[in-house]
C-alpha cells in the first residue's frame, strides 16, 4: 500500500521523476494503488579541521563553521528503502 524512501540531492535521483516513474511502473500490478513517500535528506558534512558536522549545499561542500574544504560527506547521497507497507490479500 505504501513505499517510503529517502533520497539525497547528491544521489543523482530526481524525486519528481522518480514519482512519475513509480506511477507508471505500478500500473497493472498488485501495487497499483500503492503510494510512494519520498523523504529528501539534507546534505551534511563533517570537517576535519574544526571537528564540526554541519549542513552544506549540494554544489558547495564546505564546512559551515570554518569554511574548510577538507570535509567528509555524512548525508545527502542516499537512496534508501525505509519502509514498505503491505496488506495480506489471503486474509
Amino acid at each position: 500500500t505504501a513505499i517510503q524512501i529517502a533520497v539525497g540531492p547528491l544521489s543523482n535521483v530526481e524525486p519528481a521523476l522518480l514519482k512519475r516513474a513509480f506511477s507508471l511502473a505500478r500500473e497493472g500490478t498488485i501495487a497499483s494503488k500503492a503510494q510512494l513517500q519520498i523523504e529528501v535528506m539534507p546534505v551534511r558534512v563533517w570537517c576535519e579541521a574544526c571537528q564540526l558536522e554541519s549542513p552544506a549545499s549540494a554544489n558547495r561542500l564546505v564546512c559551515d563553521g570554518c569554511g574548510g574544504w577538507r570535509v567528509e560527506l555524512r548525508s545527502g547521497d542516499e537512496l534508501l528503502l525505509k519502509r514498505i507497507e503491505m496488506i495480506d490479500l489471503a486474509a
